[in-house]
């Protein structure tokens, strides 16, 4: 087997309405018109070329896992999040990138994930 790409990722989510506004109107995905609706609560979200797709249910503990969304300016990503009410972490160098990471309504930890541009903590005026 070869892999292509990661396709999409799975999130449960205790309550869709919070989670698809968080995901579209924070996070800036876009909700996808070809879920079918046979599957039960859920929503199919784009992000990018991949996917998140919602399950509703009950998340699981928190025990590390979580998804990265890499965006293209880490800065205004952590400053647009924490000007809509939710906490982020402050960006951290980890390799040739930089991480900061929240929590959705349900709890799911998200990384924003920012390319490496130079080696001092990014700053109002980029990576």
């Amino acid at each position: 087997m070869k892999p292509l790409a990661v396709h999409h990722v799975s999130v449960t989510v205790s309550d869709l309405d919070a989670a698809v506004a968080f995901y579209t109107e924070i996070l800036g995905l876009t909700v996808r018109p070809d879920r079918p609706a046979s599957l039960g609560g859920g929503a199919w979200l784009d992000a990018g070329g991949q996917q998140v797709h919602l399950i509703v249910g009950t998340p699981p503990p928190a025990h590390g896992q979580h998804f990265a969304l890499l965006v293209d300016d880490l800065v205004a990503a952590v400053a647009q999040v924490r000007e809509a009410g939710f906490a982020v972490s402050e960006p951290v160098a980890i390799g040739a990138a930089w991480q900061s990471f929240l929590a959705d309504p349900s709890g799911n930890a998200i990384e924003l994930h920012g390319l490496r541009r130079n080696r001092t903590r990014p700053t109002a005026s980029g990576l």
